[in-house]
């Protein structure tokens, strides 16, 4: 995201660098993280990576958990295995973990599937920002509009020269009316790792339930199997 937003930035300096110097005493200042909460194409976009997030983060959990279970099976039999048996064995695992590393390198990595996404997805919503942002720089004759969003090096910022709400009402929002991803009842404030962790035991369960049902159904067929025969 930081880089997407550094690549923002220095675009829309490179366009007002071709403004007359005359003007170049008047600046203002945009918090884009708050104009980006205003946009329901943000909150779809953050919405579907959030979910994309928490189904590979279960992926990547659910192999990590098989190694472990390969590994305890393995620790419990390792005495009683030959050497050859015991370096096939660990073989096994090893591979395993590599292909779990590998796995979350993929979907996490730097330039990772959610990397990418997340600029599919982003990119056209700042993209939309910055023309409206560059419309009123032009208009008002602004050099330079700084970024207040985290990780700047403002200090200071008089809201005499925020024109955030500006920025947002042009945009067709009303500033102050926020919107946040969409989340299951019960997971506000919770970590992706977290959602993910619920989603396996509720997996989990599903499962076992599933299980059970099916024991219960063989066991009441058996019953009706003897009944028939008396």
């Amino acid at each position: 995201m930081k880089r997407i937003k550094n690549g923002f930035l220095i675009a829309f300096l490179a366009t007002l660098a071709g403004m007359p110097t005359a003007e170049a005493q008047k600046f203002a200042y945009v918090d884009t993280d708050f104009v980006l909460l205003h946009l329901q194409e943000y909150a779809d976009a953050q919405t579907e990576l959030n979910q994309l997030a928490i189904d590979w983060q279960v992926e990547i959990e659910t192999k990590i958990e098989s190694i472990e279970r390969l590994e305890l099976a393995y620790r419990a039999e390792r005495v009683l295995l030959t050497a050859e048996m015991r370096a096939k064995r660990e073989e096994e695992i090893s591979t395993k973990r590599l292909e779990a590393r590998e796995l979350q390198k993929l979907k996490f990595g730097v330039d990772g599937e959610l990397f990418q996404r997340r600029q599919e997805l982003i990119q056209p919503v700042q993209d939309q920002v910055f023309e409206e942002l560059k419309d009123i720089a032009s208009g008002s004759g602004y050099m330079v509009v700084f970024d207040k969003s985290n990780q700047s090096n403002m200090l200071y910022t008089n809201p005499k020269y925020d024109i955030s709400d500006r920025l947002i009402k042009a945009l067709g929002y009303v500033p102050g009316e926020t919107l946040e991803p969409e989340t299951k009842e019960g997971d506000e404030g919770k970590s992706i790792q977290d959602r993910a962790k619920d989603a396996m035991n509720k997996g989990k369960d599903s499962a076992t339930d599933r299980m059970r049902g099916a024991a219960g159904g063989m066991r009441g067929g058996n019953t009706v199997n003897s009944k028939s025969k008396n």
